[in-house]
């Protein structure tokens, strides 16, 4: 088993148009210099929704924009993680977890559980269950032997999930996310170092930032940014600033290992 999984985090300011989201895609894999297993993209990596009730184009795992970045995996020999992709599936349309592994394969790996309808006070409601399907339970990926536990975005509210992922003694937790400006200012750290804490592993969140300017008309969304690392104690690695940015850490099972020596919850757990 490898006990280092080189991963570049990064951050993304999309919009409604799947072209212009896969070149910056592109731009960010360019920025990449040194050799890494795995890259994380954000939640809508490839198309935002900026106006609320709009068509949303579902891709199909044929798409070009799948094959073109199955293309970069090849080249670059290594694995990509599309944050989350409006997908069609034979079962139905979804938020979905994209890999494209480093042969080219392109493989849909997670469907968002918890989709976000919601009404802040004084903004309008968003409803993604108006055009997703639910996704039906928990997914493990597995990359050089580290386990990898998947959510997206308003999952991160819901510990049961993350409870999963914990019993399964997972290395990694992915969270990739378009966070609201309001929600993130409260909630994004201190949810995302209690999943990490709680599981005793790492949590790698990806993030939308920034202003989503339309390219189909004077229409506007803001998400909160701060794609952020954090080892299994709790401590953040990297918090990020800038949108569109990458920034490849490296990731030890020696770190893991050592919280859950000191802080044995395994043997402890009753419920």
């Amino acid at each position: 088993m490898s006990e280092t999984l080189n991963i570049a985090l990064t951050q993304m300011t999309s919009v409604d148009d799947v072209e212009k989201n896969l070149s910056q895609m592109l731009s960010l894999l360019g920025q990449i210099k040194s050799e890494v297993d795995l890259v994380l993209f954000p939640e809508n990596c490839l198309y935002m929704r900026v106006q609320e009730g709009e068509q949303i184009p579902f891709l199909k795992l044929s798409d070009p924009a799948f094959q073109r970045l199955a293309d970069e995996a090849r080249q670059r020999k290594c694995s990509l993680h599309l944050g989350s992709v409006p997908t069609e599936l034979p079962d139905g349309k979804y938020n979905c977890s994209i890999v494209i592994t480093d042969e080219g394969v392109v493989q849909p790996t997670y469907q968002k559980i918890h989709l976000f309808d919601i009404q802040l006070k004084e903004q309008k409601p968003i409803r993604e269950s108006d055009v997703f399907h639910y996704g039906t339970g928990p997914a493990l990926v597995k990359l050089k032997d580290w386990k990898i536990g998947q959510s997206i975005c308003y999952d991160l509210r819901f510990s049961e999930l993350y409870r999963t992922y914990a019993l399964h003694e997972v290395d990694l937790i992915l969270v990739p996310s378009a966070f609201l400006v309001k929600t993130g200012q409260s909630h994004w750290e201190p949810l995302l170092r209690a999943r990490a804490i709680e599981s005793q592993a790492y949590v790698l969140a990806s993030a939308q930032s920034g202003a989503h300017h339309s390219v189909k008309g004077p229409f506007l969304r803001e998400t909160y940014g701060h794609a952020m690392a954090i080892d299994p104690w709790g401590q953040i690695i990297t918090q990020m600033e800038n949108s569109p940015a990458v920034e490849v850490l490296s990731l030890n099972l020696a770190r893991i290992a050592e919280v859950r020596r000191q802080i044995p919850m395994k043997d402890h757990r009753r419920l």
